[in-house]
């Protein structure tokens, strides 16, 4: 019973939407203010893009493990809830600022502009995220999500430019930083192996 909960997309999708559902709760009646919900939809929408992007690698070091291929089968739902947060993030921010304005003015510093344009590129990574189109785009369907990496810096620049202590943004960028480069040494090596035969 507990397996099959589990294993079910839809347990999935309620566990991600509870922290959005408790912060637009909290923050409709007061319970939180304007910079927590922006930091605490930021970091969370951050957090589950590294957790997207750490699954190649986890599958990579650990390849017969269940739990790896537990995230592999769900790695897209992470990352389109990685794109809700950003939205909500998003939506917290316009709400706030509210004239067009001031939205315009903002934009142009670096802080902000690299945050308009990875939620720019995440758009389409999210609206193809599901098995149609996989099929429909077949090999641009891979090349279209390779640009994940370029969001992914976009991200957390924004978050250390925009951040009034950078060091929690710097300190995710590392992380995921260490992961991506071990999956590129792991491939690398696999590559030089299979030539050497």
């Amino acid at each position: 019973m507990l397996r099959r909960l589990f294993d079910s997309h839809w347990f999935l999708w309620v566990l991600l939407a509870l922290p959005a559902a408790a912060t637009i709760v909290r923050y409709a009646t007061g319970a939180t203010f304007y910079g927590e919900v922006v930091h605490s939809t930021g970091q969370l929408s951050a957090q589950l893009l590294i957790l997207t992007m750490a699954v190649t690698p986890a599958q990579l070091m650990f390849p017969r493990r269940a739990w790896v291929r537990w995230l592999l089968r769900r790695r897209r739902y992470f990352g389109v809830a990685s794109f809700g947060y950003a939205v909500l993030h998003t939506a917290v921010y316009l709400i706030r600022t509210g004239a067009f304005g001031d939205i315009l003015a903002d934009a142009a510093e670096p802080g902000l502009l690299t945050g308009w344009i990875a939620l720019a590129i995440f758009v389409p990574l999210a609206i193809t995220s599901n098995d149609a189109s996989v099929r429909r785009l077949r090999r641009l369907w891979k090349r279209l999500h390779r640009w994940v990496y370029a969001a992914a810096i976009l991200t957390f620049a924004h978050w250390v430019l925009t951040a009034f202590d950078p060091v929690p943004g710097l300190i995710h960028l590392a992380v995921l930083a260490a992961l991506e480069t071990y999956r590129l040494w792991k491939t690398a090596r696999s590559r030089r192996r299979r030539f050497a035969r």
